[in-house]
């Protein structure tokens, strides 16, 4: 082995032309030791090397722990609008007929708007301070949050590493949603402090919390992995080749303009959007899961407190359920299996009165829902990652019109409707069948570009993961 084939900073064409060399080869070097292992259809091989391990476990140290509280916080916030429903809010603000619903469809309109113009500004800025200092502003802090964790993580990790690490995240979401309920009981009990309601003080508690910690964030989260000052030189050098390695079809930088008609050509990305938005319309269940707990008929506190369980089975089996679609480098049977719990569980939730039953119901249909969210968002990364600008802006493309879902879809909600809400739980069961479908749309269209890789006798040996 020359010195030429170990991992040198060189232009983009050179060190991809080295790696497809060596993979073609079945041969990897990555590091400073050599181990040989075998790819599997996408080119993909399993990370042996202890130096890159090593690298992986020091990400997973800093930035993923980081991530998570600031998602978790984010999902407080979001979620003090759905418990605050429970402590009297629409009495006191004088709320009548679908003003509620009115209101959780506004909270998303500055997200909608916002996602796109953040992901374009976050490749020209330094992402930690740029995420810190949105999520510090109390009114518009959830315009990058959730796309620019997704972005970072998808320029330090690989394909099969991705989908885990973004289920890790999302616990966040899964915690900050089961957790709201118990800590707004607590909150709740400082009523009339100071003349404020509860769900007052919840508003300003978790607020301030918020801002604190988007301060401090800033000084911990990494910008590039050729920038990250808490990396060796080394360590920097590998965190950058190896997601080049991983990348298909990689190319070289662009600007972001570029990168947006690069993006709006690619039929993929639209299969992914059609995908994601139906995916998380079906979601959506959980800006109404506090109501949807109390027909049950139990007490506030045990409503608020049977809202936790059904998230934390979820947030567990969705990282065990990531794991293996990377270990076995697979996505559409994994988001197909998901949707048919997901789908049972909707089915079941309108169709008995019974109160177990029911309670099962929700927490199947919860974590048919939250197993396959990190999968779909990582296979927006790995096909749609060409250059660092098209990634960020695939990401903000997926979550932004999945995320107009949520303006409609709280108007299927109406209380009239409940127990059984017998026109969300159906039309929420549907939105799951067309994801599936798309998933399977998306798998062809990828087998298909795949083999004119193939046949192209071109130097690429990554493939796109399916």
């Amino acid at each position: 082995m020359t010195s030429e084939d170990k991992p040198q900073t060189h232009a983009v064409n050179e060190r991809q032309g080295s790696v497809n060399e060596k993979i073609s080869s079945e041969h990897v070097e990555i590091g400073k030791g050599e181990v040989f292992a075998e790819v599997d259809y996408s080119g993909t091989a399993k990370k042996t090397d202890r130096v890159e391990i090593k690298l992986v476990r020091k990400l997973d140290l800093i930035i993923m722990p980081t991530l998570w509280i600031m998602y978790w916080f984010n999902y407080l916030d979001r979620n003090a609008i759905t418990v605050a429903r429970l402590d009297g809010m629409e009495k006191e603000l004088g709320l009548k007929g679908t003003e509620y619903q009115t209101c959780v469809s506004v909270l998303f309109a500055g997200y909608i708007l916002g996602q796109l113009p953040a992901n374009m500004l976050i490749t020209r800025v330094r992402p930690s301070w740029f995420m810190a200092g949105w999520m510090a502003l109390w009114a518009v802090r959830r315009l990058s949050i959730r796309n620019g964790a997704l972005y970072m993580l998808s320029i330090f990790y690989t394909k099969k590493e991705i989908a885990t690490r973004i289920s890790i995240l999302f616990t966040g979401n899964i915690c900050g949603t089961a957790l709201a309920g118990l800590i707004a009981i607590g909150v709740f009990q400082m009523s009339d402090i100071a003349g404020l309601s509860g769900w007052r003080w919840l508003f300003i508690i978790q607020g301030i919390a918020t801002f604190v910690l988007a301060i401090a964030s800033a000084f911990i989260l990494p910008d590039e992995p050729l920038t990250t000052r808490w990396l060796s030189p080394d360590q920097r050098q590998l965190a950058h080749d190896r997601i080049l390695r991983d990348t298909v079809q990689s190319q070289s930088n662009t600007t972001v303009w570029t990168a947006l008609k690069e993006a709006e050509r690619d039929p993929r990305l639209w299969v992914l959007v059609a995908m994601q938005h139906f995916h998380m319309t079906a979601s959506n269940f959980k800006n109404f899961f506090p109501t949807i707990v109390e027909t049950l008929g139990f007490s506030r506190n045990v409503t608020l407190a049977l809202t936790c369980p059904p998230y934390l089975i979820a947030g567990v089996i969705s990282i065990a359920y990531a794991a293996n679609s990377g270990r076995m480098n697979e996505r559409t049977w994994h988001i197909t299996i998901s949707k048919v719990v997901a789908v049972f569980g909707f089915i079941l939730a309108c169709t008995t009165l019974n109160t177990g039953a029911r309670y099962f119901a929700m927490c199947t249909f919860t974590t048919g829902v939250y197993c396959c969210n990190s999968i779909i968002l990582g296979w927006v990364a790995s096909t749609c990652g060409q250059t660092k600008e098209k990634k960020s802006i695939s990401l903000a493309l997926v979550n932004t019109i999945a995320t107009i879902g949520f303006i409609y879809n709280p108007y299927f909600w109406p209380s009239d409707d409940q127990p059984r809400y017998t026109i969300a739980m159906s039309a929420s069961a549907a939105y799951s069948v067309v994801a599936a479908i798309f998933a399977w749309i998306l798998r062809f269209m990828l087998v298909k570009e795949n083999r004119k890789i193939r046949a192209s006798h071109s130097e690429e040996t990554m493939f796109y993961a399916y």
